[in-house]
């Protein structure tokens, strides 16, 4: 489930330097929306999800976008603009994102996505909840999700911006995966988010932020470092897991990547541990591809075997 699906355009370019005109190298326009990433990466593991979301009832585009790629979508129509993010691919490596608002609420019927969802779950083996929200749409829908799956006997998968994971929790979801730039905005207010964490006490905050994530609700609980690690929390323990170096070519998208491995090991019997340093080589694999969300599986194997061990924290 991804309600602000868009579509991203990511241009890539020497240098961004605002205030001036810049020239790209090149342009592409793909569809976007954290879910997208998460179903790219579940069908190259072999799955077949399907993705409720927004899409424009005049521009076929997004529809268009996500048929040519193999994905299977349920629709719920909007008037107007489409959703649009534009990201940055700098020459030296720097990344830049424009999220767009998305939809109105006078442009659609809120009233109709939890119900097309519910249906989605009679046939869902879990479900994950992915992004952010459109306007109109309360803080608490994700945790109407939650509950409904639980009603169905499936697990709920939830990475999503700050206010709403934090409407979530109290539901008991039974992954949250939110980058520690979420989790410290959502635990301590703050206000910045980057692309890439850093800081001498960059373990000791993550493995914070997820117990604190796991106390209010979480039954597993993980933040992400990026290219760090992450730090994992569950009724049976806490757990720093160390990343594996790759080359870079893309990481937007790595954090949807980890959910879709994540949840595809956990859906098929992995113990939290496995499941989660799984969702870690899955994303490893994902950066080394230029498309956010897509990768070779051929590389999740390498990147497993290069993990570190897991540590107890």
């Amino acid at each position: 489930m991804t309600p602000n699906t868009c579509i991203d355009v990511t241009t890539w370019l020497a240098t961004l330097a605002p205030g001036t005109v810049s020239r790209s190298t090149r342009t592409a326009s793909t569809a976007g929306g954290k879910g997208v990433n998460v179903c790219r990466s579940l069908r190259a593991l072999g799955r077949s999800p399907r993705l409720v979301g927004l899409s424009p009832a005049d521009d076929p585009r997004l529809e268009q976008l996500l048929a040519a790629e193999g994905t299977a979508f349920v629709p719920v129509r909007h008037r107007g603009q489409g959703r649009i993010a534009m990201i940055f691919l700098e020459e030296e490596g720097r990344v830049t994102v424009v999220n767009g608002r998305g939809p109105e609420p006078e442009d659609w019927d809120p009233s109709a996505l939890l119900p097309r969802v519910r249906a989605e779950l009679d046939a869902a083996p879990a479900v994950a909840c992915s992004g952010s929200l459109p306007p109109g749409l309360p803080d608490t829908t994700y945790a109407e999700v939650v509950a409904a799956a639980h009603e169905r006997g499936i697990e709920a998968y939830v990475d999503a911006a700050p206010a709403v994971l934090a409407a979530t929790l109290a539901a008991g979801p039974d992954l949250v995966s939110p980058n520690v730039g979420e989790a410290e905005a959502l635990l301590h207010g703050r206000t910045d988010e980057a692309v890439e964490e850093s800081g001498d006490d960059l373990v000791e905050r993550c493995v914070d932020a997820a117990r604190e994530l796991h106390a209010r609700g979480a039954r597993r609980a993980v933040v992400t470092a990026g290219s760090h690690g992450a730090a994992l929390v569950t009724p049976a323990g806490t757990w720093w897991l160390g990343a594996a170096r790759v080359p870079v070519a893309n990481p937007i998208g790595a954090g949807d990547s980890f959910l879709a491995g994540t949840s595809d090991a956990l859906v098929g019997g992995a113990g939290d541990v496995e499941a989660v340093r799984y969702g870690m080589a899955v994303a490893a694999a994902a950066v080394q591809h230029e498309v956010g969300g897509m990768l070779d599986p051929a590389l999740v194997a390498p990147a497993l075997a290069a993990l570190p061990a897991a540590v107890t924290a």
